[in-house]
């Protein structure tokens, strides 16, 4: 039985995608302020070298290319904190939980914290900041001169196993994916960094948090997807799997299908975000 059978079993869909959306929805084509630069950096995220490669998408209309050459990049080694995003609204207030304008982050913006500078004990300093919109995580990483990986690079350094540059066929690595699919977000997220890194040295990127990328709206839903005419209407229906790269990778149809509800202003209890950069010349 596939994975995606087996997780079928375990997790109806509409249970899972529900979960998934919590957070609700607002628009994402206002233009956000452009962070001043900070006075001081927090301190240094570690950052692993991704080399370059092919990323392919899951799904694509005829009008998208096959397959999409990646250069190499440098991508965090773990989720941005807690503690990382207090010093980031310390230093530009207007991103505050009571200070952000809802163009920006909807009305459940950073709501596990305990008051505008002040994570409390349902965000622990050291846990993944979650409840944060796309806007936040883009100017959060302007603010430390990075910006966020694009769906290619992400699912590009995703696509590794614990062992090996390919983790398709990594056996511990989808038990373990499809292990925290299958449990309910926690009230408190663990801490980062904790779970094993992959070939790479990159930690997270499954079993903890989804994560914000910077294309996340070039995914094939482009509104309502009931609404939509054309071949993005079947997304949420069982055509969705035609056409798929592999039909069994049940875990990338629900990042896909994350990413085409959301808008920019979203939030939700389990959606965090990293940085990536360019590499030095």
């Amino acid at each position: 039985m596939t994975s995606f059978s087996r997780l079928r079993r375990l997790l109806p869909t509409g249970l899972v995608l529900a979960g998934l959306l919590a957070g609700g929805a607002a628009g994402a084509t206002a233009t956000a302020p452009s962070p001043a630069r900070p006075a001081a950096d927090p301190a240094p995220v570690a950052m692993r070298r991704i080399p370059a490669g092919v990323y392919v998408p899951l799904l694509r209309t005829p009008k998208d290319p096959a397959q999409v050459h990646v250069a190499s990049y440098l991508l965090d080694e773990r989720p941005v904190t807690n503690a990382e995003f207090l010093a980031f609204v310390t230093a530009q207030p207007h991103w505050q939980r009571s200070m952000v304008s809802r163009l920006f982050a909807d009305s459940s913006y950073l709501e596990n914290w305990a008051g505008d500078r002040e994570p409390g004990v349902q965000a622990p300093l050291n846990s993944p900041v979650v409840r944060v919109s796309w806007f936040a995580a883009r100017a959060y990483a302007r603010w430390v001169s990075k910006r966020l990986p694009s769906t290619a690079e992400w699912e590009l350094a995703a696509g590794a196993g614990y062992t090996r540059p390919d983790g398709r066929n990594d056996e511990q690595l989808n038990h373990d994916l499809y292990a925290w699919l299958a449990r309910p977000v926690p009230d408190i997220q663990p801490a980062v960094a904790r779970g094993r890194p992959n070939f790479y040295g990159v930690h997270d990127l499954h079993g903890l948090v989804w994560e914000w990328v910077d294309d996340f709206n070039s995914a094939m839903v482009t509104g309502e997807s009931r609404g939509d005419s054309g071949l993005e209407r079947d997304l949420f229906c069982g055509a969705g799997s035609v056409g798929a790269k592999d039909t069994t990778d049940f875990a990338a149809f629900m990042r896909l299908a994350l990413r085409s509800s959301l808008k920019a202003n979203n939030t939700t209890t389990a959606l965090g975000f990293r940085c990536a950069k360019d590499p030095t010349p």
